[in-house]
């Protein structure tokens, strides 16, 4: 808008006087009044910090799970890291659970099974796969000449969820630090992940069981010199909901027990 357009513009609302004989620059610090006393500068009050809530709920995980970190990394024994379980109160999950459910078998056999979480029965006992699962976990080991003392068992959550509820993603981030350092002190020669969670917490993917299942891949961890070689399969609970999925779990174990074999030789 032009400088003519505006003046006629103002005339139109009725602006037809000036009521000075100059425009006021108001954008003009104004110049103090002859025998007026300047007011003292204020300091200028620090601005509230603002953060979003996204940024807020990751900033709350991320302090439990940095001392879950700590916790898990200054355990140099087993012996000492279910003592950092049991101290470490960052998760809900151990405020509700009966007993954390550390592991059971064998931690020199050389071969690891990782499972999701202890149920109801878990829980009461404090040793993981007891269950119905667990007994079918057993029928599977047998069945390629292992049991509990060839190997050792534990799960990525230690402590149940409420009700067998599926745990949540904040309290993954805060037991995959023990599971680590777990896997570390233990150094398995062969690692076993018992279904989608476990899979996906250790080896970092979102792919979905039935597509990594049955393949062997190597899983990197800080504190151990090589990758350790590890094989997703399908969680014996699965199989007790879908029978037909047994199929697939005995090509499994048979990849496993060939596996084992070859070192053997």
């Amino acid at each position: 808008m032009n400088a003519w357009a505006a003046l006629r513009l103002q005339m139109e609302w009725g602006a037809d006087e000036a009521l000075e004989d100059a425009p006021v620059d108001r954008l003009r610090p104004r110049e103090p009044q002859p025998g007026a006393a300047t007011p003292a500068a204020r300091p200028a009050e620090p601005r509230p910090v603002v953060v979003a809530p996204a940024v807020a709920a990751a900033l709350v995980i991320a302090q439990p799970t940095l001392r879950a970190q700590d916790l898990a990394s200054a355990a140099n024994t087993l012996a000492e890291l279910r003592a950092a379980l049991i101290a470490f109160d960052g998760c809900a999950l151990s405020a509700t659970a009966t007993n954390l459910v550390f592991s059971d078998g064998n931690p020199d056999a050389g071969l690891m099974l990782v499972g999701e979480g202890p149920g109801a029965e878990e829980d009461r006992a404090g040793l993981p796969f007891i269950g119905p699962s667990g007994k079918l976990l057993d029928r599977m080991l047998a069945s390629i000449g292992l049991d509990r003392s060839t190997c050792l068992i534990t799960n990525l959550i230690p402590w149940r969820p409420p009700g067998n509820r599926n745990p949540t993603d904040a309290e993954v981030a805060l037991c995959l630090p023990f599971l680590r350092r777990h896997i570390e002190l233990v150094r398995p020669q062969r690692l076993v992940l018992l279904g989608a969670l476990a899979a996906r917490a250790v080896l970092g993917t979102r792919a979905g069981i039935t597509r990594l299942r049955g393949t062997w891949t190597d899983a990197s961890f800080d504190g151990l010199p090589q990758p350790v070689p590890t094989l997703p399969m399908l969680h014996p609970a699965y199989l007790l909901r879908n029978p037909s999925a047994k199929r697939d779990a005995w090509s499994d174990m048979l990849a496993l027990r060939r596996s084992i074999d070859s070192q053997v030789k």
